[in-house]
């Protein structure tokens, strides 16, 4: 299902039949580094993953992680969206993008989306963002979205520290 559209990007609710893609986005060196390693190393693991994520996110709360293609081609080029996690209070803005298609504004273009969605769509008054303290790219583009950095959290009990961002939202709605 089409959620939104952007100059360049679509964005769409993530299905079983993007296993594949799913699978690669999720254990690239970037992903496994800066976001986490999920155990997820076959098909049939990454289309349980997306049922059982993304799929019943979507149909429980309105949004979740999207997959984000190339409008002209439909070529899949990473995953944008709002996620409620169990370990924060509120929603956070996600995304994930291939090696190939990082550092081309993609991500920032796709975030953005996403806000907007959140705000106008969904009228959500607070987006939250979290990142790995070395992930200084993505550090940049949450500040660049307009999230802050609030302070240092461990979600879980080895965790050894998160940066959590947030962002307060106008509903127009």
């Amino acid at each position: 299902m089409k959620i939104l559209e952007t100059a360049r990007l679509a964005l769409r609710t993530v299905e079983a039949a993007d296993a594949p893609f799913y699978l690669e986005v999720v254990n690239d060196p970037g992903f496994i580094a800066n976001i986490g390693d999920r155990g997820i190393r076959t098909l049939e693991a990454a289309r349980l993953h997306i049922e059982n994520g993304p799929v019943k996110m979507q149909e429980t709360l309105g949004h979740a992680i999207w997959l984000v293609a190339l409008k002209d081609s439909g070529v899949a080029i990473g995953m944008c969206g709002l996620i409620k996690r169990e370990t924060l209070p509120e929603v956070d803005i996600g995304y994930a993008f291939l090696p190939a298609w990082r550092g081309q504004g993609y991500a920032l273009e796709a975030a953005e989306g996403a806000l907007a969605y959140a705000r106008d769509t969904l009228g959500m008054a607070r987006l939250l963002a979290i990142t790995s303290p070395h992930n200084t790219a993505s550090s940049a583009l949450l500040e660049k979205l307009g999230l802050r950095f609030e302070k240092i959290v461990h979600l879980t009990p080895e965790d050894p520290g998160t940066r959590l961002y947030t962002m307060e939202l106008c509903a127009t709605a």
